[in-house]
């Protein structure tokens, strides 16, 4: 009789299907089409973290701009503006302040141009 190591085998197994919960089809319980699918989703989770960065990055640049435009100011005039002054926030911080807290925006904004 052949030694096959079930138990490392099926543990194996097992980590490829319990990552393909939830998958559609056969894709989530079909060891064959767990594999590649399995495969194939890391590769996108891998991609979509750096991709994840650019997506905020244009959001909060979008959100700043419209608040700056609000304030008769447009985003890259305002950017050049706080680093003449040296103002170290992040454009995260900001669009947080101009969606949230529009009065501290404008605060910053005319702090930027005085």
């Amino acid at each position: 009789m052949r030694a096959t190591n079930k138990p490392a085998s099926r543990r194996r197994r097992k980590k490829i299907l319990e990552r393909a919960k939830g998958f559609w089809g056969m894709r989530g319980n079909t060891l064959r089409q767990a594999k590649d699918h399995v495969a194939k989703a890391l590769q996108y989770s891998y991609r979509d973290r750096r991709t994840k960065k650019r997506e905020f990055r244009r959001l909060w640049i979008a959100r700043i701009n419209a608040a700056a435009r609000l304030n008769g100011t447009t985003y890259s005039k305002l950017i050049s503006a706080l680093r003449k002054k040296q103002v170290e926030i992040n454009r995260k911080m900001l669009a947080d302040l101009a969606v949230n807290n529009p009065d501290a925006f404008s605060d910053i904004v005319k702090f930027a141009f005085s």
